[in-house]
């Protein structure tokens, strides 16, 4: 692979981890060709150093929702002891360690996945303790040059999605992805109305959430050609060999996007090496925090990927999300959840009125600003 930009080398030594578990009511349900989401949970974390800097992750735990307090009880019990336990030169250092120390607990429990999420979201964490600690912004510390970036409105549900196209097209989004996997007629007929209600020229995607085997995926991705879609998200299960996406990245004239359930360097290599997709998404809070994720998407751009962070989740893991698109430049989107969700919008308020489709991310320390998550909490438990 191609070699990577080095992070920056500010050592920490955590002195206290916490977790929080924080859980909204919605009304409307979100849907997925595999399940709905029937409230809208989170997993923060705050990490303190010994010099009295903290710093703010967040854990991939959107689905089921019982896994939020599953993975806050893997921080308390197993990955908290182990991040206290001494000094290390660098977050990755930190990442690297956590990783080793837990690798067969994970796979004795058969839990790569939770031990993964929470190793990133605590990853996430030292990286926003590290650039508070310089008085930078998380972007700035990275080395981007702008705070701007594009975004796109996402998780658009299956019943009626114009509805909510047309609010957050007010509000000043500009680019969209939808839904699909729900069937032929329903996935063809939503996107018949989208294009009627956005016209032809604005920025369309779909994501079909692992939806399709190959046969089927090769039936659909010809009915898609006419809606002029930027990508096609997931069509096939992300556990099916990459010859599989090489046969229908050769016979679908739309472009194939994935990777935000890619986990591990040896894995994001096949991906990329498999020139299937022309989109790749790592979810900085699923697995690799910056520190894994931030040499996979050097590797991308330098094989001619777009960069396009997966994340649908509350609003620090999407600030990190966008201070990481933000570091690394080129012509990336931002994935916004579409959906209310008041644990992104009560902590990620920059992203509720773009301007032309774009946000800007500002110059306070780390992540940003951030109220507090113990009256948030209280404010949902009433």
């Amino acid at each position: 692979m191609t070699a990577t930009r080095p992070l920056p080398a500010a050592p920490v030594r955590p002195v206290r981890v916490q977790a929080y578990v924080l859980r909204s009511p919605i009304e409307t349900p979100v849907q997925t060709s595999f399940g709905i989401m029937h409230d809208r949970p989170a997993l923060f974390v705050r990490v303190e150093d010994d010099d009295g800097a903290h710093g703010w992750g967040e854990v991939w735990c959107n689905f089921p929702s019982c896994g939020a307090e599953h993975r806050a009880r893997l921080i308390d019990t197993v990955l908290a002891a182990l991040l206290t336990a001494q000094a290390f030169s660098s977050p990755k250092e930190a990442f690297d360690h956590l990783t080793q120390r837990t690798a067969v607990l994970a796979l004795q429990s058969g839990e790569l996945g939770p031990f993964a999420q929470c190793i990133a979201g605590l990853d996430l964490a030292l990286w926003d303790l590290c650039a508070r600690r310089a008085g930078l912004p998380l972007w700035r510390y990275l080395g981007g040059i702008s705070d701007e970036v594009e975004v796109y409105a996402s998780g658009l549900n299956p019943t009626a999605p114009e509805r909510v196209v047309e609010q957050r097209r007010s509000e000043g989004y500009r680019a969209f992805k939808l839904k699909i996997g729900f069937g032929e007629d329903r996935d063809l007929g939503n996107l018949s109305t989208l294009r009627q209600v956005l016209g032809p020229d604005a920025p369309l995607m779909v994501d079909a959430n692992q939806a399709w085997d190959l046969e089927q995926a090769r039936r659909m991705a010809p009915l898609l050609a006419p809606f002029g879609l930027g990508w096609l998200e997931e069509p096939l299960r992300c556990d099916r060999p990459w010859n599989e996406w090489q046969q229908l990245a050769a016979a679908s004239p739309v472009p194939l996007a994935g990777g935000e359930n890619v986990m591990g360097p040896e894995s994001f290599a096949l991906a990329i090496g498999s020139g299937a997709l022309r989109v790749l998404q790592p979810d900085l809070a699923k697995w690799g925090g910056i520190s894994a994720c931030w040499p996979v998407v050097d590797w991308a751009r330098a094989a001619g990927l777009h960069y396009c962070p997966h994340y649908l989740g509350g609003g620090i893991g999407l600030l990190a999300s966008a201070h990481m698109l933000a570091a690394h430049g080129g012509e990336g989107m931002l994935e916004v959840d579409a959906n209310p969700n008041p644990l992104r919008t009560e902590l990620a308020p920059v992203f509720s009125a773009p301007v032309e489709g774009r946000c800007r991310l500002g110059d306070a320390p780390g992540i940003g600003r951030l109220p507090d998550i113990d009256a948030l909490a209280r404010s949902l438990a009433r």
